[in-house]
């Protein structure tokens, strides 16, 4: 993991102020991808036995709980877009990047199906979440289905890009589960400070996004170079979006998240408002602290006064400013290596959007 966001990469640049702005638009590279890895899923989907598909494509959005075809807006796939991107960013075709696209998408939504399960969330992209429907054992099984299938999608033809994707993807499954270890861990601890928090959003979030960016470079035969330099913007970015992602999960908008208002302090997760807010000491600290750790259900007073100690002490100003050192340092990277000038505003456009702070 040479490209760990620790390398002092986040200081001195305006640039994350002018992708931020630019963060309004859908970027192009997203409709451009949408379709070919819409049908490298299928594809993808259509290999498992029918009970675990029939969770699989409604955890995806394609049909509902009776197995109808449903008219659902997909996500936006990032990773992917990010994977075929970096491929063009090395100087090869998008297509090139497709089995490390998919695999990068089927990782990510195991990771859903088993967080949705360990968290109790009841609604994921504005429709009941899988285990609420089918079962724990159901969604949890799904999950590990998709896992697999991954793997076979980078390893069904063995080259030496191929062999070497695998791997990669190897080492970001181990680091994202590490990471939602510690985040599962953090629910039971009231001495986090932030450096904790950091690795360990970096280790359950950031990795897998430098992952998708290195499929595609590694898929797209870059140079080691150009793989370091472009996970490296994918890990800093990873940060970035996980960081305003801790924000939305406080003081989103349900129609923005598609989850509940507060859904992370209903849940007393110590995500990184939270932790910058105790650090930050003093009563409002204290108050806080003591919210959280007591027992028995919140109340919707008890949530809102928790969300209104983290605004006062600081929380959300200060992860705000951390998200936007670390998009000033994804941007850095892209520094290091010569890029088609397409696929560098495509990348900058995907760190806009998805670091968006539209809540």
């Amino acid at each position: 993991m040479g490209e760990s966001w620790t390398n002092g990469a986040w200081e001195g640049s305006p640039r994350a102020d002018i992708v931020w702005a630019m963060a309004a638009l859908v970027p192009d590279a997203f409709a451009r991808t949408h379709d070919l890895l819409e049908a490298g899923m299928r594809d993808a989907v259509e290999r498992l036995s029918p009970g675990i598909r029939r969770v699989v494509a409604y955890h995806l959005g394609w049909v509902d709980l009776d197995g109808n075809p449903v008219e659902s807006p997909s996500g936006k796939f990032v990773r992917p877009a990010l994977s075929f991107v970096c491929a063009q960013a090395v100087g090869a075709s998008a297509e090139v990047a497709l089995p490390g696209a998919v695999a990068v998408e089927l990782v990510h939504d195991f990771s859903l199906l088993h967080d949705d399960v360990m968290d109790r969330d009841t609604e994921r992209r504005h429709r009941p979440t899988a285990w609420t429907l089918f079962g724990e054992g159901e969604a949890i099984l799904a999950g590990d289905a998709l896992l697999a299938l991954a793997q076979e999608r980078l390893i069904d033809l063995p080259t030496p890009e191929r062999l070497k994707a695998a791997a990669a993807l190897s080492e970001a499954i181990a680091e994202m589960i590490t990471g939602q270890s510690e985040d599962l861990a953090f629910e039971r601890r009231g001495d986090i400070v932030l450096a904790e928090c950091v690795a360990m959003l970096e280790h359950k979030t950031a990795g897998l996004l430098a992952c998708a960016c290195r499929l595609g470079a590694i898929l797209g035969r870059g140079s080691d170079e150009q793989v370091e330099a472009l996970g490296g913007f994918g890990r800093a970015l990873g940060i970035a979006f996980q960081m305003v992602d801790d924000v939305l999960g406080i003081w989103g908008r349900p129609e923005v998240t598609g989850k509940q208002a507060c859904s992370d302090l209903r849940q007393r997760k110590k995500t990184m408002p939270v932790v910058a807010a105790i650090e930050a000491d003093g009563p409002s600290a204290e108050q806080l602290l003591s919210l959280l750790q007591s027992d028995g259900e919140m109340t919707e007073e008890d949530i809102a006064l928790a969300a209104k100690l983290v605004e006062d002490n600081g929380g959300r100003d200060r992860t705000l400013e951390e998200a936007e050192r670390a998009l000033t340092g994804a941007l850095r990277f892209l520094d290091q290596i010569d890029t088609p000038a397409h696929a560098r505003r495509d990348l900058e456009a995907i760190a806009g959007f998805i670091t968006a702070r539209d809540f």
